[in-house]
């Protein structure tokens, strides 16, 4: 083995730290402003860690009283999972059949790129058809509907993922599994998705995280607590006169623990996936 020079590791770790402290620092701040009191946020200089913790925020925004911040925030945080749950599995469901489709028919290959380069227009401009269609169906202010409307943003995205996966995969076993008189339905749930688990645990994170952080059509097509999501719920403890920033930031935290612990299932599946799936030769 060669050996690697020390300054040459240095550079390495050197870089890591550095990535680290970008990517967690925000992260922790958001944490320490969550905990702060309100005088410890304004004080001057400023308090790298607070005096005295405070949770009384915490405890303020996972109350159930009828009425309150923290009940309003509870109902957007189950929409939030119910509208990122659905339109995850959909896409999912949809971009199976149609990524396998296009990976092993080179002609409609086309198809889609031509699909996802709707991703070059900008929301607003698909926000009023969208709106139009989601009151025909009489879907606005709905989970449903926003599922609905979160599916036509997540199946190109997750069909192009699962592509990948599938080129991968070779064709000559799903030829010889044919040859042995395997349908098609069992050549796919038999052999190709195992195979290709790891790419769809993947998708299906991405997928979760788009629609868990989507905030504009969120904000156009509902107007209650009936579809209200997270994000919105968020930004609506900033709409006041006096912002508690404090209180903005123990929504942040509380946001961001479901795709977290989400993610760490997910990281399992894709360990799981990439260990016990594979080819004998």
């Amino acid at each position: 083995m060669e050996r690697q020079s020390p300054l040459f590791t240095v550079f390495v770790y050197a870089a890591a730290l550095l990535l680290a402290a970008i990517i967690l620092v925000p992260i922790l701040w958001l944490f320490v402003m969550s905990i702060s009191s309100a005088a410890d946020l304004s004080a001057k200089p400023l308090n790298w860690w607070p005096e005295e913790i405070d949770l009384s925020r915490y405890r303020l925004l996972l109350s159930t009283i009828e009425n309150s911040a923290g009940a309003a925030f509870t109902a957007s945080l189950f929409n939030s999972l119910k509208v990122a749950g659905m339109a995850t599995l959909a896409a999912i469901a949809v971009a199976i059949p149609a990524a396998w489709a296009v990976s092993r028919t080179s002609n409609v290959s086309w198809s889609l790129y031509a699909v996802i380069a709707t991703y070059m227009l900008p929301p607003v401009a698909l926000a009023v058809p969208l709106y139009m269609g989601l009151a025909y169906l009489g879907l606005l202010n709905s989970v449903f509907g926003l599922a609905l409307v979160y599916l036509t943003i997540l199946a190109p995205f997750t069909t192009w993922l699962l592509k990948s996966g599938f080129d991968s995969i070779p064709k000559e076993i799903e030829s010889a599994a044919m040859i042995d008189g395997a349908r098609l339905d069992q050549i796919l749930r038999l052999i190709t998705l195992p195979l290709a688990a790891p790419v769809m645990a993947t998708s299906a994170l991405f997928a979760f995280l788009l629609a868990w952080d989507e905030f504009f059509y969120a904000l156009l097509f509902t107007s209650d607590l009936r579809a209200k999501t997270l994000t919105v719920a968020t930004s609506d403890l900033a709409g006041g006169r006096v912002s508690d920033y404090g209180l903005i930031a123990t929504a942040g935290v509380l946001a961001a623990l479901p795709p977290v612990l989400i993610g760490l299932v997910m990281q399992r599946a894709l360990i799981s996936g990439l260990t016990s799936g594979g080819v004998k030769g």
